[in-house]
């Protein structure tokens, strides 16, 4: 491979072989386990399944990024053209050599190329999942119509469309090296992603919460909140502006200290840098530090009347917001007083997927009053 290369297909039969491998354990021990039950209860654990890997890959990405291993490899799809760091030793040890601290070390490395093959590995899960769901929809549609509706192809389809788009955006991620535009919508891809595997599987989940049309757009509301501060929160961590505040309630011992938000919130630009190639300055750093902030305060408030108006009719979900909203509370004030621990700031982007996905799920699980549970008699064929 040479060194200005950034994309070799040359190992991606291999990663595509070592993804199916990984997949097909999950495979077997769902076939295993759920030897005997139906064809949607089948699809709807291996959903439960590829949901709980997908966010184990949300995470492995939040630390692949915090730990500056997203450039462990410097192409795409391989590392240094092999399907692993293992072929590529001596261009790794000769990077590391040159910068000890630089983006590309032997650890770094493999950070990276482990995120892509769980990345790969879930993929696989989708596809079997889409292919699976279109094949028994198709088998059942005239032997057992009430299993067929039970199934939801169309919705398999488009997870599997989502996750290639995704990959296309880690891809970017590697060839435009960290632009923070993309990586912070890669963060929004996946947690996208778990909001699509919720909505699946909470389809038709027994006993829905019966929930008034003012509260079900109050949900929709907060959801598309906590997706602008999940935007927000993407563009503190791809900017490095996490520490640019290290003092709480104030920034820099002043209540509105000197922000420049135009450079802070130009999308169009480089890591680090502004549209013109000159460096990117403080005051942009603390105006994207700030705006997070800000936001915060306005989710929090959102999320504390949600609570309070889910307490009766969905006391689960009320719970598990309020359980996400004190963690989310404690992981970014942590990020700030204690210099951004690695711990604290894994366990903030994992909050807010599953802020997200708690949301996803109600609204998917949830029905108003007025219209005809899927579970109730009369709504099931004879």
């Amino acid at each position: 491979m040479k060194p200005t290369d950034l994309i070799d297909l040359g190992p991606l039969l291999q990663i595509a072989l070592l993804a199916a491998a990984l997949a097909t354990l999950p495979l077997v021990w769902l076939a295993w386990r759920h030897r005997g039950k139906s064809t949607p209860q089948r699809l709807r654990a291996l959903t439960l399944v590829t949901l709980f890997l997908t966010f184990d890959l949300v995470l492995f990405g939040a630390f692949t990024r915090l730990t500056d291993s997203g450039l462990g490899c410097p192409d795409w799809p391989g590392c240094y053209g092999n399907s692993s760091p293992f072929g590529a030793v001596h261009q790794i040890t000769q990077a590391q050599t040159h910068l000890p601290d630089g983006p590309v070390t032997q650890s770094k490395a493999w950070i990276e190329m482990i995120h892509r093959y769980l990345a790969t590995g879930v993929g696989a899960l989708l596809t079997v999942l889409m292919v699976w769901s279109a094949l028994a929809v198709r088998r059942l549609r005239h032997t057992d119509p009430a299993q067929a509706r039970q199934i939801a192809p169309g919705w398999a389809a488009l997870t599997f469309v989502w996750v290639c788009l995704q990959g296309a955006f880690g891809a970017l991620t590697v060839t435009m090296k960290l632009y923070p535009a993309i990586v912070t919508g890669h963060l929004l891809g996946g947690i996208g992603l778990l909001a699509l595997l919720a909505v699946q599987i909470q389809r038709h989940a027994p006993q829905p919460p019966a929930l008034s049309t003012g509260l079900r757009r109050g949900v929709w509301a907060v959801l598309g909140l906590v997706l602008v501060q999940v935007a927000l929160g993407g563009w503190v961590s791809t900017n490095y502006a996490v520490l640019a505040c290290q003092d709480v309630p104030t920034c820099q011992g002043q209540w509105w200290p000197p922000m420049d938000f135009d450079a802070g919130f130009t999308l169009q630009r480089g890591l680090g840098v502004q549209a013109d190639g000159s460096a990117l300055p403080f005051a942009a750093l603390t105006a994207i530090h700030v705006v997070h902030r800000l936001g915060a305060l306005v989710v929090l408030t959102a999320l504390a009347l949600l609570i309070a108006a889910l307490r009766r009719p969905a006391p689960r979900y009320a719970q598990g917001l309020l359980a996400i909203a004190v963690l989310q509370t404690l992981t970014g004030l942590s990020n700030v007083v204690l210099d951004w621990p690695l711990l604290a700031a894994v366990a903030h982007t994992g909050g807010a997927a599953v802020l997200v996905t708690l949301l996803a799920a109600l609204l998917a699980h949830s029905r108003s009053p007025s219209r005809r549970s899927f579970h109730s008699p009369s709504a099931v064929p004879s």
